[in-house]
């Protein structure tokens, strides 16, 4: 048996806050977090997987007792907004319907989609559907990403590669991802990519140096990302 650790969840709590920011009472919580997984699959259908394609790669939510905010992570914010904020008023209006609550979005750009696991893992996913050699593929993302700053990169794929009988994996990696050291910025994606001979996963791990290398967690609160939690060092 494998006794692997989602890199995300090993963190949170000591390096990682939650990706769902709230409080609520016993009789509430379940139904709170069902509301908070249908937010995340209509956003994601939404904006991932039908025009515009805006590239959003994280979906955090944070509530109050009267306000719902939520905060998406996209490297094309254009996208989102839309001309005159027309797409972000649409999001906006049809959340406030799904969910029966006053919804307020914010949007934080993704300055670097090369070095982020998701955003990264659905240009392959995309790739592959469209016949794309797979080695080529996996070499260009690994070297794309060590170029614009990453210090380590792993992409695995897993299934029929290139339409072959037999499904096999394929596992390539550039630097260093030291995936037990707590303090290490370790981002994750798990992206499955339904091609025409069968579905075929691709997992992704990126390391971007250490949070006590990085800046201060004011300004990474500010920025609307994920804030290094309090906790052991």
């Amino acid at each position: 048996m494998g006794q692997k650790t989602h890199p995300f969840g090993f963190r949170v709590g000591i390096t990682e806050t939650h990706r769902s920011r709230w409080f609520a009472p016993k009789a509430l919580f379940a139904e709170l977090l069902v509301e908070d997984f249908r937010i995340r699959k209509y956003v994601d259908k939404r904006l991932n997987r039908t025009p515009p394609f805006a590239a959003v790669s994280d979906i955090l939510i944070e509530r109050t007792r009267e306000e719902l905010t939520i905060i998406l992570k996209t490297g094309r914010p254009g996208l989102v907004i839309g001309p005159k904020g027309q797409e972000i008023d649409k999001l906006r209006d049809d959340l406030q319907v799904i969910t029966g609550r006053k919804v307020k979005i914010n949007i934080v750009e993704v300055k670097n989609p090369d070095t982020d696991a998701t955003l990264l893992g659905e240009m392959i996913a995309e790739q592959l559907k469209k016949r794309a050699n797979f080695r080529r593929v996996l070499k260009q993302r690994c070297e794309s990403a060590m170029q614009n700053g990453a210090k380590g990169v792993r992409i695995l794929l897993s299934g029929r590669l290139g339409g072959a009988e037999m499904s096999r994996k394929l596992d390539t990696r550039l630097g260093s991802i030291p995936l037990s050291t707590l303090q290490a910025n370790v981002d994750y994606a798990c992206i499955a990519s339904h091609t025409t001979y069968g579905t075929i996963g691709v997992k992704v791990w990126v390391y971007k140096g250490m949070y006590t290398d990085q800046e201060d967690e004011t300004s990474t609160r500010a920025a609307g990302g994920r804030a290094r939690a309090r906790g052991r060092r």
